[in-house]
């Protein structure tokens, strides 16, 4: 079982808010998901935290609200994975050169118009929608739900790709568009790894 500590020590390397709440399921390329670090309302939060979407205070206060509402949190950690499970349905056919269903996208836009109703706009020379006076427990959401938003709408779709050791979705950023893994400290080390010692297999049987 995951626990806060885990969810920490994940990479972020979606390029993309949505897309890193997607890679917090991880597995193989191709086929059902092997782990999740989404076990607990906790570790929404945390992640939420460890994300950039939530400061030190608003993660606190949210595991107070949800220790008084725990049917809540349950309620709201249930409605969370609903929202990776339609972003997953976006983005992956997305990277494969398709196209997502529009129920997938009727579905994030009905999340887009509940997060704006609990977001307002700040700025001086230009305005974005914040979330700072939210204090509900979905707060962790509101801000993926509008990163997919933007990327659908004005982001690079032919950049969003798959990672070709794992599940995991990225922008790619690289100037010719030749990024292949999610991180070559992960995954490209792991495949360079696997080139060795086939290449050593044929030496050996030379």
């Amino acid at each position: 079982m995951e626990t806060v500590e885990d969810v920490t020590r994940m990479h972020l390397v979606g390029g993309n808010l949505a897309l890193d709440f997607v890679n917090t399921r991880t597995g193989p390329p191709v086929g059902p998901s092997d782990d999740d670090v989404l076990t607990g309302y906790p570790e929404l939060v945390a992640w939420g935290a460890y994300a950039g979407v939530l400061t030190t205070s608003e993660a606190a206060a949210l595991r107070r609200l949800s220790r008084d509402d725990p049917d809540g949190a349950d309620a709201t950690l249930s409605r969370a994975l609903r929202t990776r499970d339609h972003l997953d349905e976006i983005f992956r056919p997305l990277a494969a050169g398709g196209a997502p269903s529009t129920s997938a996208l009727a579905r994030l836009r009905d999340d887009e118009a509940d997060a704006l109703g609990h977001a307002q706009l700040e700025g001086g020379s230009t305005y974005a929608w914040v979330w700072r006076a939210d204090r509900t427990l979905a707060r962790p959401l509101r801000p993926v739900v509008h990163a997919a938003v933007q990327l659908l709408t004005a982001g690079a779709l032919d950049r969003v790709k798959g990672c070709g050791g794992c599940r995991f979705l990225f922008v790619d950023e690289s100037k010719n568009r030749s990024r292949r893994w999610c991180s070559m400290d992960d995954c490209g080390t792991a495949e360079k790894m696997r080139r060795y010692v086939a290449a050593r297999r044929v030496r050996a049987r030379r």
